[in-house]
């Protein structure tokens, strides 16, 4: 009789979305849809659908504690991803509980939802940029998030470049950095670098306006490549081919922004 082996185990350190685009429910459809097992601690909950976050409510941080201790001490990762840290006091357990692991960590500072509502508040980002970043594998900022961490505006594609090397400056092994929201570009242009290495990853841009959820769903696919055993630079070609087809797939949903389409892969099977 065989007896069933576990897929790759891969944990999210993130924020609960109840509409169920983004946050930890964004990274469990991932993770599944790509064929390993997500696990979660959640850091906050909130109240968002199509239109916007209406409430948000951090867990205290005993509880995110005793989540990741749980997971981690059992049943162990193979890769880790963490999204909305929600303030500064959840930053710093999050890095106090993750220094030491041995196990590939992606980075996704998530400083705003889709609608701009705020989900890094006070001194967080500060939190993150000392004390999360230098444990990063990977660190997965958007522009928005490489002004709020850095303080660099970036226009164009060189732009990037720096934006990459002060990103860099603050601890992590490789910076992607998600052109998305570069102005008047017809394509989605993400630039990986660990400050060696320079490498594009380019995609069609698509005009649907279902887009929520891009970038935790971008940051779960590349946790859930890198505990599958490919390196970083496969891990994020894999994960930006995943989520330009979730993109393609968004759908409508509610009044607003309707969400990316997790279990398109799984349907095109």
């Amino acid at each position: 009789m065989n007896v069933p082996t576990a897929p790759p185990r891969v944990l999210t350190v993130a924020g609960s979305d109840s509409g169920g685009g983004a946050g930890i429910q964004a990274d469990l459809k991932t993770m599944l849809a790509l064929g390993v097992h997500g696990m979660s601690v959640i850091t906050a909950v909130t109240a968002q659908n199509s239109l916007g976050v209406h409430g948000t409510w951090d867990l205290p941080a005993e509880a995110v504690r005793a989540q990741f201790r749980a997971v981690v001490d059992d049943i162990g990762v193979q890769a880790v991803k963490t999204g909305m840290l929600a303030s500064a006091e959840l930053a710093g357990t999050v890095a106090d509980l993750l220094t030491g692991l041995d196990a590939p960590v992606v980075v996704d500072p998530v400083g705003v939802s889709k609608h701009g509502d705020a989900l890094l508040r006070g001194d967080a980002p500060d939190v993150v940029r000392t004390r999360l970043l230098p444990l990063a594998t990977v660190a997965t900022p958007n522009l928005d998030e490489v002004t709020r961490l850095t303080g660099i505006t970036v226009t164009d594609e060189q732009g990037m470049r720096a934006a990459a090397d002060a990103v860099l400056a603050c601890g992590p092994r490789w910076a992607l950095i998600k052109g998305g929201h570069l102005p008047g570009s017809t394509e989605c242009a993400d630039l990986l670098t660990d400050g060696r290495t320079e490498r594009w990853f380019r995609a069609p841009r698509h005009p649907g306006p279902h887009t929520h959820g891009t970038g935790c769903t971008l940051a779960g696919a590349l946790a859930s490549y890198l505990a599958l055993g490919h390196d970083v630079p496969t891990a994020v070609g894999l994960a930006k081919t995943y989520v330009t087809g979730a993109i393609a797939a968004g759908f409508p949903l509610g009044a607003g922004i309707g969400p990316v389409d997790h279990g398109h892969a799984l349907r095109a099977r």
